[in-house]
């Protein structure tokens, strides 16, 4: 029986209190992780690479604002939403609701709502795969017997012939060591995303190739940023910390430091080279400034309260890529 089992054990067996089971997990969490290593050969992972990032072709021309999907898998700001079921998981508040030609929604409500729509749109401009997700600021929700004006949210919709195959696993999957993946870790180091777990990744499998695949590995559930990063109920889309924050701490034998106090250090200690957070820094520098305007306004942010996080996301563009 290793730790997480006896971790596991011990929380079934005595239901500590909630402050006690997250103490617990910051002690001993990080012990249990799975070996950081690649499931396939170097040649393999890149046969398999647009199954997980394609090199953007015309980055300057990329609509940023709608995302790859465009405006076809887009909520109706007019239409009504049929309450289905209210949100049993995860930290933030939400719910699934029934639309237009008999789509579900998946609504995130609360301030991880605007950093997962705003951080899905970089990342898709950057080419890593992407469901479709959008922002409304509220919706018609219509409970049966009355309809009210709801607080809206990040809007995903489960689109036909699309699969949520599962989740996939940061510590072992065919792109460890790549740069993509590297640089995928260091954008969510650039966006002070605390919340890196597996839990959060999806397989979608496709029943008709997509841009050439039929499986994406997908980072998903990205809402817990641009704030500060820690183990015990961080504070997310908080401006003040995330312009305080500090983005890199040092380098040591060619290994980057990074301001992360999250989940599984292990991902990235010792792990990213200056290399990786070069090339990382000059693929999202490639993004002109009417394109970050449009990413922040697409997930529904205050324009005075994005040009402050814009602001310090371009200074550490830049830290990167002067990294020596």
């Amino acid at each position: 029986m290793d730790l997480a089992d006896v971790l596991l054990k011990l929380l079934t067996v005595t239901h500590p209190a909630p402050f006690l089971m997250a103490l617990l997990f910051s002690i001993y969490l990080p012990f249990c992780a799975a070996a950081v290593k690649p499931t396939v050969e170097p040649s393999a992972a890149q046969t398999r690479m647009a199954e997980f990032w394609r090199e953007p072709t015309n980055l300057a021309s990329v609509d940023v604002y709608s995302g790859p999907w465009g405006d076809k898998y887009a909520p109706d700001p007019k239409a009504v939403y049929k309450f289905v079921r209210t949100k049993t998981h995860g930290n933030s508040p939400g719910l699934t609701v029934s639309g237009p030609h008999d789509v579900e929604w998946s609504v995130k409500q609360g301030p991880e709502s605007h950093v997962e729509v705003t951080l899905s749109r970089v990342l898709s401009a950057a080419g890593y795969r992407q469901p479709p997700v959008y922002f409304l600021e509220s919706m018609a929700l219509d409970h049966g017997d009355w309809v009210e004006r709801a607080t809206g949210g990040r809007f995903r919709p489960k689109v036909k012939g699309l699969k949520d195959a599962g989740i996939w696993s940061w510590q072992q999957n065919p792109f460890v060591g790549t740069k993509p993946y590297q640089g995928l870790l260091v954008i969510l180091m650039m966006f002070d995303s605390t919340d890196v777990k597996n839990t959060n990744n999806s397989l979608y499998e496709s029943k008709e190739p997509i841009d050439g695949v039929m499986r994406w590995f997908v980072v998903r559930d990205i809402g817990a940023g641009l704030g500060e990063t820690g183990r015990l109920a961080p504070k997310i889309a908080a401006p003040d910390l995330f312009e305080r924050n500090k983005f890199i701490t040092g380098v040591k034998n060619g290994f980057v430091a990074f301001d992360y106090h999250g989940w599984h250090q292990e991902l990235v200690r010792d792990r990213i080279t200056t290399g990786d957070v070069r090339w990382a820094a000059n693929l999202l520098g490639g993004l002109s400034d009417s394109q970050w305007a449009a990413a922040f306004r697409a997930g529904g942010f205050d324009p005075q309260i994005a040009n402050r996080y814009i602001r310090r996301l371009k200074e550490k563009i830049r830290d990167g890529r002067q990294l020596d």
